[in-house]
């Protein structure tokens, strides 16, 4: 059924959920949910687009029962976490190719991919300042680098200053394809679809100190036209397809990582109660730790880890 022009705006959350309708269903799900919800406030009085939003919710009814094992579905803390991580992996793979000057329509497809899913983060709550901070980066970075390429300039790599407020728009719309999975088929903005002889691996940049102050390492925040842009703060999700050793974040965390001697035996401290929102933010930070430990980067874990026990034992972060 074709979109109705009152909708047109939800188009690009339509089209990533396609895109990753066999490759990540739960990014498909909540990319979906998104657009209905977005494309009830835009128009739900007309026939055509009632018609199409409520064929949009059978669709998200449907994927809801096929998908009822899946925690990230059934359990909304779980669900927020796997978008976040994917949407960050995303960045963190766009950033670290624009730090190292590698531009290729691969990269500006993930910043804008990235900030499209900072959208749908959205569902399960009002957006952290820190991804309201990395949306707006993502998405004028994408169209920077777009827009420096398309008029066959280079473009500068790494944080600058942002000019203007432009929205990356028709470059999301052609979608660049890239060489699919072994799966079969196409999948537009897969950090590692790209062609790796060139890509002697990440930059350097993002990535978190292993000590109990959880210092961000690399270069300093860098102010964006009033907008602090911190150089990263999360441990990367799954990748949507199997990264090469080039592209895996864990190659810099390899040495141990240190520890806060006073965590070793921690115990809840006298008076603290805990809050709800307490406990989800620790589960958040175990999450990340276990999505970190699948890249085998011990640093990142024991880091999550550690906030998640001091946050568990004194109600503070």
């Amino acid at each position: 059924m074709a979109l109705p022009a009152q909708l047109r705006p939800i188009q690009h959350y339509l089209r990533t959920a396609q895109e990753h309708e066999n490759r990540d269903p739960v990014v498909s799900y909540y990319c979906r949910l998104y657009a209905m919800q977005t494309g009830m406030k835009l128009d739900s009085k007309t026939p055509e687009c009632r018609k199409f939003l409520v064929k949009l919710m059978d669709q998200l009814e449907s994927m809801k029962k096929e998908l009822s094992d899946n925690e990230s579905i059934t359990q909304e803390v779980v669900g927020n976490a796997h978008i976040e991580n994917y949407a960050l992996k995303l960045f963190l793979y766009a950033d670290n190719e624009d730090r190292a000057g590698r531009f290729h329509k691969n990269m500006i497809k993930s910043f804008y991919s990235s900030s499209l899913l900072m959208d749908v983060l959205s569902v399960f709550g009002e957006l952290s300042e820190e991804n309201i901070q990395h949306r707006k980066y993502a998405r004028w970075k994408a169209t920077y680098i777009h827009n420096c390429l398309k008029n066959g300039e280079t473009p500068q790599p790494g944080p600058i200053a942002m000019e203007g407020d432009e929205e990356a728009d028709e470059f999301g719309a052609e979608g660049f394809s890239v060489p699919g999975p072994s799966h079969g088929g196409s999948f537009r903005a897969d950090p590692h679809s790209e062609d790796q002889s060139s890509a002697p691996g990440p930059a350097p940049g993002i990535g978190f100190a292993s000590g109990p102050g959880s210092v961000p390492t690399g270069p300093p925040a860098t102010n964006y036209n009033n907008i602090q842009i911190p150089p990263g703060a999360h441990a990367p999700a799954n990748t949507p397809a199997e990264p090469s050793d080039a592209c895996k974040p864990a190659a810099a965390a390899r040495s141990g990582p240190t520890v806060d001697p006073s965590l070793l035996n921690a115990q809840q401290q006298g008076g603290v109660q805990l809050t709800p929102e307490d406990f989800t933010r620790a589960q958040k930070y175990c999450k990340y730790a276990g999505s970190a430990l699948q890249y085998e980067d011990v640093s990142t874990a024991v880091q999550n880890l550690q906030k998640a026990l001091k946050l568990l034992t004194t109600g503070k972060e």
